[in-house]
């Protein structure tokens, strides 16, 4: 942050279960406003809307034409953001997400999405008034492990964001976690050792997040926490799906039978075999991602994610040995730096990059399988064959087997935002 960026600060605290409500409460002060929507009844149109500050609480119900999440950003919260980061008595605002709310998709409609028509305003995102200084996720050690790694949907567990949301609870608790710059753990585990595999687990989802253990029920000391995150956070910053895959530098060391499997190739996966060996991803993994160059797809960089058991395969863009002179002359200087430096002269920046996060999985399997899904020589010296392949991947792929986006493609979060 700028020394002279005077544009008020924003803490998120994200949460499936454990201190949310206690950690924004615990950062509340006579300069401080705590935002809550409520979306438990977003799918019939209806949002309450809490705002609390040293003075006292407003609760305020909100009618939607269309019960969605998108509406509920578009029309109030980032309208509501703007407002309170040009008031001169407010000089932070916490947002205390709903449990079904992904820290990342808000944090970029925070930066991208304008808000236009407001009198008095200049059209424009609600970073114009705000910035994200902290995104704390609250994590319950007693359920947390289960959720991560199942494969129940928020509609088994009676909970929606809107009508077609299919989401996975595992999707939402572990991308909660990979976004955070600190972590509230409140309660305890079965014991010793799931108290360790848990940290293991946390630390490297999370590196370099400090974390705060409270017993249930406790207030969290949010604001000491907020002082341990170090100055080089995420802080809001959405990555670019051809970025570095190990942020933070986590540990590569295995810990309670916790590590990260790293694979990579040069040359592509076979679309078929492909779609077989990914089920080593979803058993015994509690989050897999990466880029992936599939032979039936020359143009398209794919990136493959999964949480737990649900796993979803969307486009990361063109590769740029597809574009023309004039797009990659437009692409992140960072990104063609990095691709020159491993360019082939015959398939330019394409290949593969996956990491793994394992809790009980043999690393081993999960490298053969991947291994034994690319193609062979005898393939890969027949290229004009490859199109004749047929590709589950289309566009693009969701396990169980449905054509779907992921929720962190950038399409996608133009649609929720």
């Amino acid at each position: 942050m700028s020394a002279t960026d005077r544009r008020t600060p924003v803490v998120l605290v994200a949460g499936w279960a454990g201190a949310t409500a206690a950690t924004a409460r615990s950062l509340l002060d006579a300069r401080t406003v705590v935002v809550r929507h409520d979306l438990a009844e977003v799918t019939e149109g209806v949002v309450r809307r809490t705002v609390t500050t040293y003075d006292g609480r407003r609760e305020s119900i909100l009618e939607l034409a269309h019960g969605c999440v998108s509406c509920t950003l578009r029309e109030d919260l980032l309208p509501l953001l703007r407002r309170l980061g040009r008031q001169s008595r407010v000089d932070r605002i916490v947002l205390e997400l709903d449990r079904t709310l992904e820290p990342e998709a808000l944090c970029w409609a925070i930066e991208n999405v304008e808000i236009t028509g407001v009198v008095g305003q200049l059209d424009g995102p609600a970073a114009r008034d705000v910035r994200i200084d902290a995104v704390l996720t609250c994590v319950d050690a007693a359920g947390w492990l289960v959720d991560a790694t199942g494969d129940d949907t928020l509609a088994d567990r009676g909970v929606l964001a809107s009508i077609d949301d299919d989401r996975t609870v595992a999707q939402l608790v572990v991308g909660q976690v990979d976004y955070a710059d600190a972590l509230v753990i409140s309660g305890s585990p079965a014991d010793a050792w799931h108290q360790a595999k848990l940290l293991a687990i946390l630390r490297r989802l999370a590196p370099g997040a400090p974390i705060t253990w409270v017993p249930a029920g406790a207030t969290p000391d949010a604001a000491a926490l907020l002082g341990h995150v170090p100055a080089d956070a995420r802080r809001g910053a959405v990555f670019d799906a051809h970025g570095p895959l190990l942020r933070g530098q986590p540990s590569l060391d295995t810990d309670c039978g916790v590590t990260i499997v790293e694979f990579s190739a040069t040359r592509p996966f076979h679309p078929g075999r492909l779609h077989e060996a990914v089920d080593v991803l979803l058993d015994g993994v509690v989050s897999a991602r990466g880029r992936v160059w599939v032979a039936t797809q020359p143009d398209e960089a794919l990136w493959l994610e999964s949480a737990g058991g649900g796993l979803r395969v969307a486009s990361a863009g063109t590769w740029l040995a597809a574009m023309s002179p004039a797009e990659q002359a437009a692409a992140d200087p960072a990104r063609v730096a990095m691709a020159a430096m491993r360019w082939d002269e015959r398939f330019g920046d394409r290949d593969t990059s996956m990491i793994a996060l394992v809790h009980s999985a043999d690393p081993s399997d999960i490298a053969r399988a991947l291994q034994w899904a690319l193609v062979t020589d005898d393939e890969l010296a027949d290229e004009k064959t490859w199109q004749d392949w047929a590709d589950p991947f289309g566009q693009w792929h969701e396990d169980p087997c449905e054509t779907s986006e992921s929720p962190y493609s950038e399409s996608n979060r133009e649609e929720q935002a």
